[in-house]
């Protein structure tokens, strides 16, 4: 009985260390090695920047790639804006400079016809006899000289062919803006600065030209001749270098180069700007004297054809002064003297602009800011109507002092 309730406990004991070696078994568990990511150091900035919650996960050229091209984008834009602009400049100009030229043409035919019918009127009175034809004769003349006088003062005043020819300016030199601005938005790289330039270009043309006649009419009869001035007078120097390929010693520029052009300011300053300051003077002189006698030989008739039929000098004086007025008036505006008035102004702002730009171009001692030389020398050629060779020898002339010849060829 002892033994066989001994032999449970021993077989119960060897499972109990059976089962304790079982779960004392651990196996070995291979090595692994774990590479963790530094973490990357933040400056204050950003820190600040995600701790409020703005966590910026662009990096730092794409964005200023992105600014960079938004700005060029914005100037590309306000460029086009100018453009627009400037082109219905053009159309307003051309329309105006059409429509002031037809009443230049109307209003000289319509007043020589009213002066001739005039004196007309007063030849016939002076043989009709007394009575109420000879008062409706003299009231017509007298009438119709009167009504003549008054429109010849008001075209005198405005000089209608004098302003076709600025609208007519005004339009060739918007068309040439709205051509540099096209040039610039090619080939070029247009900056903020360009925009400041154009828009300085627009405005010093509307107030060179301006298009209303009251209030903003520029004076016909100034007491000088002064050519006319239709660019910015701080204007920057241009640097328009749109090729870059392949960079020159000097910017193209050289110390004859110079020389060439000081010497053609030399000759543009003493032949061409004085000589059409000259002829501006001239033609000044002449439409102030035309523009005085006409009214005053209308004026002059009217009286001698109100006293028809009271002398025997009336009449005469009243056919007389009617026909010289006629002359008068026809010679002034169906010869357009203001017109070649205003062509004289053109003409000497012209080379007044060129001399500057030239003058400007030769203070600035960077040559890297200068446009290229060669490129200004061809330029400066064009505007003179001369080749390159033509442009030298001039020079060599002027510095010979042995120049009988104006800089133009063009004009």
């Amino acid at each position: 009985m002892a033994s066989v309730l001994l032999l449970p406990s021993s077989s119960s004991s060897c499972c109990c260390s059976r089962k304790i070696n079982a779960a004392i078994y651990v196996p070995k568990l291979p090595k692994l090695s774990l590479s963790l990511p530094k973490i990357p150091m933040r400056n204050l900035g950003e820190e600040l920047n995600i701790r409020d919650g703005f966590i910026n996960t662009v990096p730092v050229e794409k964005i200023n790639d992105r600014s960079h091209n938004s700005s060029t984008n914005i100037v590309t834009t306000q460029l086009y804006a100018i453009l627009e602009a400037v082109a219905d400049r053009v159309e307003m100009h051309a329309n105006i400079g059409e429509q002031r030229d037809n009443w230049n043409t109307l209003l000289v035919n319509s007043i020589n016809m009213m002066i001739l019918t005039a004196a007309t009127m007063a030849g016939v009175a002076a043989t009709a006899g007394i009575g109420m034809p000879l008062l409706a004769l003299k009231l017509s003349s007298t009438l119709l000289y009167s009504a003549a006088t008054g429109m010849l003062l008001i075209m005198n005043k405005i000089q209608p062919s004098q302003l076709a020819e600025e609208q007519r300016n005004a339009t060739r030199l918007f068309k040439q803006l709205q051509s540099q601005i096209q040039t610039m938005l090619v080939i070029g790289t247009p900056a903020q600065e360009d925009v400041k330039e154009v828009m300085e270009k627009v405005l010093a043309l509307d107030k060179a030209y301006p298009l209303p006649l009251l209030g903003a009419m520029l004076e016909k009869f100034p007491a000088k001749f002064e050519p006319a001035v239709w660019w910015p007078k701080n204007q920057v120097l241009q640097k328009k270098n749109f090729l870059h390929e392949g960079k020159q010693c000097n910017n193209g520029w050289s110390e004859e180069l110079e020389m060439e052009m000081r010497e053609i300011v030399k000759v543009v300053e003493r032949k061409d700007i004085e000589d059409y300051v000259r002829l501006g003077n001239l033609a000044l002189k002449i439409n102030k004297t035309l523009a005085i006698s006409g009214p005053l030989l209308t004026g002059i008739a009217a009286l001698g054809s109100a006293f028809v039929g009271n002398g025997s000098w009336a009449p005469v004086v009243a056919v007389a002064a009617g026909a010289l007025a006629s002359t008068v008036n026809a010679f002034e505006h169906g010869g357009q003297v203001g017109m070649v008035i205003e062509m004289y102004r053109n003409c000497g702002g012209f080379f007044q602009l060129l001399q500057e730009s030239i003058e400007t171009t030769l203070q600035e001692r960077d040559l890297e800011k200068r446009e290229n030389g060669e490129l200004f020398e061809m330029k400066v050629a064009l505007k003179l109507g001369r080749s390159l060779s033509q442009l030298r020898e001039l020079a060599r002339k002027s510095a010979s002092s042995h120049v009988d010849e104006f800089a133009s060829k063009l004009f």
